[in-house]
């Protein structure tokens, strides 16, 4: 597979070099990489929008730059530096242009601006979240003569939009870090007068080039490919377009060519031409399988190919039904990472180069994950392209907070979300719109769908919204923390898990002795959720996932989708530890894996269940003698046998469907070894850990990429610093001090660690675990940089990292940020095989009768988990009997109940009258699954059999100083005799449904 994504690699740039020539030589449009030579200063300098004004002494910098980048994670978010920063560059367009149209594309800002071209006010920019456009055509000079475009930009946290005085909505301290300046991508385009428009509909207000996929056939590889391209005629006479579109796969070869319309299109008229074809042959973008196509859209104006867009997509199949996804046909359930939109890294924030977009997001699939939430402002372009590149699923936000708004705070949202949908609407990888962090109402709800109906209407992507557990509007929903079911609209938990782990702290035994737990406390809270250790870290995030994976696809007709893991990688925001970074990471800042990641991969292997045994022993081998400690294995094997050198400690008490447990495990030097088997005693995974000897050495190693380190002023090197002892093993307990020393034409970001503002751009901090790693950001001079890194008492180590130079010619270049990243196809096309079996049959009920408000008894089991039956408070009446369609062998309930994570009910519950079950149920995140003693009958009845117990909270859940959710609104916590179902099912067992 290596193999292939290399072969892929060189054939992706071969496609990229022909593609540029083909633009060049066979149509008129070329589109510039614009992000090189620009000027910048902090500051509001008076007319430096005049093409005359002295900037010499500005900051010369490559775009992306935030221009407060130093202060990411050596700041606290509300600390952040805001203010007035201006942006300049000078540059000149070939002679050949004349007479064509000129564009300039913004990815994105942070948060106004104003933009000059050549001392011309074009156009303002304010929601600090889309792309934009300018049409600059009657401003530019062409050949010898020198532009000079301008941009004041404002990134004040209280920015209020001109027209209306009013504040977006997501400019938020918690989850938005202001990273401030021209933060994104930008580009130069040049194309005739006849053309197909951008997809910036800010300012230039059109909708460019879609690109579509019905008819699927996954078996048979074959689809109707659609293309669509709004085109204008910016001539003076009237002109005949002829539509044709061409599918290249990613060698270049030809797959199909087709043609569609065959217009007159009117002086100063735009229209939609359009064109499809049936296309065999076809590959489907998939999870973990990133196949995408070349497809070329040509305006032939009088027979002369004149304008061709290339769009790189991918053709996949969707489906959101019984309260399940689709992807190929084959059911997936979400598992994947909530992560803040700004994705950002130490002393860079979010302005990386693509290729590390590449490395972070394939490092989720890597993990198991399948699908990346961003959370409250659509992500940018590199983001979302990265995702189609490495199959990574994508929940698209627009821009929210916490709660639904009206008025000009919700036109603002309508705006962003329609600008991100033409913007996005060919990324493969997109799956989801998400219209808010929180419910909003029905009518909200149909306004983005209908935004989504006009301008995406046959993408295969759901609308919906945090919770809206009630709708008939939206297409998924689902809460937090929580589990959620349903029969009809996939419910996917949208954050779960939000404990915190610092990747220094191993466990209770291994410097620097860390109590889990301890630490300031937030808000007067437990510091036990927010300042975990790996280990602990790790299991709790086990825990968590069974909750919503023991009610995954085949356990019944109402089920959980899943959910998403809050969060990938450490951010700069909303943290409740010591530090002022969120540490609820499966990697830390520097993407170094911490034992969550291995948790998951464990867990998340396959569509729904995991498709291969794995296993993962969690934390080290290296402790005192004195050492005793338990020893947790996290496996998809039935039972799991731990060994301490060999020698058999027994079997794992198994939990959580993931989790074995081994009370205290002696430390003794050597190795622990574990060995997995299924149901039949079959060995089906291993693993083992050893002990590590002394530290003698450092060890500096490159973090592969598969692009060449470029002298453009913008791309980072990644490298990673190791303490080894003398066999070259890292030593998993060193916290060695490392420093560091460059010379060559580089720049020096560093990287972080626990301390004195977490050592941001410091040439001195420590390992953790024994490794960290650091950034050297390239200068606009080609060349070799070396890095030397010494600590006291092991030996040094060197490496060399040597820069390509970089095409840039009068501030513009054919070289695109992505160009010659590879499609990541680790995981293979969708299997054809289902992706469940039913573990159990559901029972049909078809009525309900209760000892108190009967006429309501059918809330319990209406799939709407905002709706419940509750008797009168009474104990005599905290009864429900339910009938079913047939009689059947019942063998379980599986009921939410309120106060479901607070309270303990004791029942009993009888089959036609006979007991199968007296016990007291469990708290839980939603659902708690009875095991009846099978029983025949067609009626089920429940009781409440005495005073249900508060058992406080549930541990684990979020810390914010409010009440988390525990059910319906109405609190049952005083009311003794009181029993209130959310819903209820029942069940029979395969082999019984079948008599």
């Amino acid at each position: 597979m290596k193999k292939m994504i290399k072969h892929l690699s060189a054939i992706f740039c071969l496609s990229f070099i022909t593609t540029v020539s083909l633009a060049q030589n066979t149509s008129q449009r070329t589109k510039y990489n614009f992000n090189s030579d620009w000027k910048v200063i902090v500051g509001d300098p008076k007319e430096a929008s005049n093409v005359s004004f002295n900037d010499g002494s500005w900051k010369s910098v490559t775009l992306p730059y935030a221009w407060n980048e130093d202060e990411a994670f050596k700041k606290d978010i509300v600390d952040l530096s805001t203010g007035i920063s201006w942006y300049r560059k000078r540059f000149k367009l070939p002679a050949s242009a004349k007479g064509q149209k000129v564009f300039l594309e913004f990815e994105g800002i942070r948060q106004a601006g104003d933009f000059y071209v050549n001392g011309t006010h074009v156009g303002l920019h304010e929601n600090g979240v889309t792309s934009f456009g300018f049409d600059v055509t009657e401003l530019v000079k062409f050949g010898d003569e020198e532009n000079v475009v301008a941009a004041r930009i404002d990134n004040d946290w209280n920015y209020r939009e001109k027209a209306t005085n009013t504040k977006f909505q997501w400019e938020d301290k918690n989850f938005n870090v202001n990273y401030g300046g021209i933060t994104k991508n930008v580009y130069l385009h040049i194309v005739p007068k006849v053309y197909q428009t951008l997809p910036l509909y800010s300012n230039l207000k059109t909708t460019g080039v879609y690109v579509y996929a019905l008819n699927h056939n996954i078996k048979g590889e074959t689809a109707t490919i659609h293309a669509e391209s709004e085109v204008k005629n910016e001539t003076a006479q009237p002109q005949q377009v002829i539509y044709e579109v061409s599918i290249k796969e990613l060698d270049d070869k030809l797959l199909k060519t087709f043609v569609g319309d065959k217009v007159i299109i009117a002086p100063n008229e735009t229209k939609v031409l359009k064109a499809s074809s049936a296309v065999s042959g076809l590959k489907f973008w998939s999870w973990g399988y990133g196949y995408l196509y070349n497809v070329t859209t040509t305006l032939k104006v009088n027979g002369k190919p004149t304008d061709a867009v290339t769009t790189t997509t991918g053709f996949r199949k969707t489906d959101f039904k019984d309260g399940m996804i689709y992807l190929n046909d084959r059911v997936i359930m979400v598992h994947g990472y909530a992560q803040r939109t700004t994705n950002e890294w130490p002393a860079v924030g979010a302005s990386i180069p693509a290729w590390l977009s590449d490395y972070s997001n394939a490092l989720m699939v890597e993990s198991g994950g399948n699908l990346v939430r961003w959370m409250h402002i659509a992500p940018w372009k590199q983001d979302v392209e990265s995702c189609d590149r490495v199959g990574l699923l994508q929940a698209m936000p627009a821009g929210d907070a916490e709660k639904d708004v009206e008025g000009t705070r919700w036109e603002q949202r309508k705006a962003v979300m329609r600008d991100a949908i033409i913007y996005n609407k060919n990324n493969p990888s997109i799956i989801f719109y998400e219209c808010g962090n929180e419910s909003i109402s029905e009518q909200h709800m149909q306004e983005m769908k209908d935004i989504r109906d006009q301008y995406d209407p046959k993408g295969g992507r759901a609308i919906g919204s945090r919770e809206m557990l009630d709708s008939k509007t939206a297409e998924y929903g689902g809460e937090m923390l929580y589990t959620n079911k349903s029969a009809h609209i996939p419910m996917w938990a949208m954050e779960y898990s939000r404990d915190e782990g610092s990747r220094k702290y191993w466990d209770d035994f291994t410097p620097p002795y860390h109590k889990d737990g301890a630490g300031p406390l937030h808000k007067g809270q437990s510091a036990a959720a927010y300042n975990r250790n790996m280990e602990s870290h790790a299991v709790e995030n086990v825990r968590r996932w069974y909750e919503f994976w023991k009610e995954r696809p085949g356990t019944g007709k109402r089920l959980s989708s899943g959910g998403v893991n809050i969060i990938w990688s450490e951010t700069n925001t909303h943290h409740r530890g010591e530090e002022n970074f969120r540490r609820s990471g499966e990697v830390d800042a520097m993407r170094i894996k911490k034992q969550n990641y291995y948790s998951h991969k464990v867990m998340w292997d396959g569509w729904v269940n995991p498709e291969k045994h794995s296993l993962h022993i969690v934390g080290h081998w290296n402790y005192d003698p004195s050492v005793k400690k338990d020893i947790y294995v996290i496996s998809t094997s039935d039972k799991v046998e731990l060994k301490v050198n060999g020698k058999s400690k027994g079997f794992g008490k198994k939990s959580d469907g993931f989790l074995f447990t081994f009370k205290n495990i002696e430390w003794v030097p050597g190795n622990i070894s574990a060995v997995g088997y299924d149901a039949k005693n079959k060995q089906v995974c291993t693993g083992i850990i050893h002990t590590v000897g002394a530290p003698v050495a450092l060890r500096l190693t490159k973090v592969k990429r598969p692009t060449e380190f470029v002298a453009n002023g913008h791309d980072l090197a990644l490298v990673e610093v190791e303490v080894v002892d003398a066999k070259g093993n890292r030593c998993p307990t060193a916290l060695n001090m490392v420093n560091y020393t460059m010379t060559g034409p580089g720049e020096w970001r560093g990287g972080m660690a626990m301390g004195p503002g977490n050592y941001v751009l410091t040439t001195a901090y420590p390992v953790e675990g024994g490794v960290n790693r650091f950034l050297v950001r390239s200068t606009t001079q080609p060349g070799t940089i070396t890095v030397k890194a010494t600590a006291e008492g092991l030996k040094d180590a060197t490496i060399t990292l040597n820069t390509k130079p970089y095409a840039t010619e009068n501030g513009l270049s054919a070289v695109l940020p992505s160009a010659g990243l590879p499609m990541r196809l680790d995981r293979g096309p969708t299997p054809a095989t289902p992706s469940y079996t039913m573990t159990r049959t559901p029972l049909t009920i078809v009525s309900a009768t209760a000892g108190a408000n009967a006429d309501k008894a059918a809330r319990s089991f209406d799939d709407n988990e905002l709706s419940d039956w509750v008797n009168d408070g009474k104990l005599n009446t905290a009864w429900i009997e339910y009938t079913l369609e047939k009689e059947a062998t019942v063998s379980e309930i599986t009921i939410k109940l309120n106060n479901f994570r607070s309270r303990v009910y004791p029942l009993v519950i009888t089959v036609d009258g006979k007991e199968a079950f007296n016990g007291k149920t469990q708290t839980t995140l939603g659902y708690y699954t009875i095991s009846l003693k099978p029983t025949r009958g067609k009626t089920v009845r429940i009781q409440l059999a005495g005073t249900s117990l508060d058992q406080g909270t549930n541990t684990g859940v979020e810390v914010n100083g409010k009440k988390l959710d525990d059910g319906v609104a109405r609190d049952d916590a005083n009311a003794k005799g009181t029993l209130s179902i959310i819903e209820a099912e029942i069940y029979a067992p395969l082999s019984a449904a079948k008599k």
